[in-house]
């Protein structure tokens, strides 16, 4: 016998799965669009990095004998450029050239460097490979210390809350990487920040300066060893 509602019941359920399908396929091409958009713009930010970069070698030669062809530089007393952030890099050439950092040969090359050649010399440095660098094990044990958990009895902040557990620093942040940079550098930066002669931290709320004037000379010695070794 003929079951009417038996077969409106059965042409219901066929044209809510008919449907369902409809209303899938739209999302699943919109989530395709989406990958293929994401995965073109990710190509082109790479090639405009390498553009940036080649640029930037050809622009390089002066800073090489200092700072290497490589970005790891020819004394330990220079920092090295290799790896580093490209937006730090940049903020800091700007800091030689308006004066914020005092050193007199950096301002003078800094001078003559325009906004895109700041960019394009920082961008072939970051993308070079910082030379590792080990620590003095009788100071890394007390550099490590400070550095994961600072000196809380005496307002000292944790290095790691800024520039990360391995060293890499957080370039969204404006904190650069400081992992296998040369201990002289460091240790002569941070004594920069505690005296006031580099000031370049004052869009970051003087934050080093605040930090390394707390810090003792063998504190700072410490400090600059754990981080040339960190990795």
């Amino acid at each position: 016998m003929y079951n009417r509602g038996a077969f409106q019941e059965e042409r219901f359920k066929i044209v809510d799965l008919s449907m369902k399908r409809f209303r899938r396929a739209p999302t699943l091409s919109v989530l395709a669009l989406a990958a293929a958009f994401a995965a073109s713009f990710f190509a082109a930010e790479l090639r405009a990095q390498q553009d940036l970069a080649a640029a930037g070698q050809q622009k390089s030669t002066t800073c090489a004998a200092c700072h290497g062809p490589d970005g790891n530089s020819v004394t330990t007393m220079w920092p090295s450029l290799a790896g580093q952030h490209t937006s730090y890099a940049v903020r800091q050439l700007q800091a030689y050239k308006d004066g914020e950092r005092a050193d007199p040969g950096m301002r003078g090359f800094a001078a003559t460097l325009s906004e895109q050649d700041m960019l394009e010399i920082s961008a072939y440095y970051a993308a070079q490979t910082i030379s590792v660098k080990g620590a003095d094990p009788a100071l890394a044990v007390r550099g490590e210390r400070i550095y994961r958990g600072g000196i809380p009895e005496r307002g000292i902040a944790a290095c790691i809350a800024c520039h990360g557990p391995r060293g890499n620093g957080n370039p969204l942040s404006g904190y650069p990487r400081i992992s296998h940079q040369h201990q002289d550098y460091l240790a002569t930066t941070l004594r920069d920040y505690q005296s006031g002669a580099r000031r370049s931290d004052a869009t970051l709320n003087q934050m080093m300066r605040n930090v390394a004037e707390l810090l003792l000379e063998d504190e700072i010695e410490a400090l600059a060893s754990y981080m040339q070794g960190l990795n």
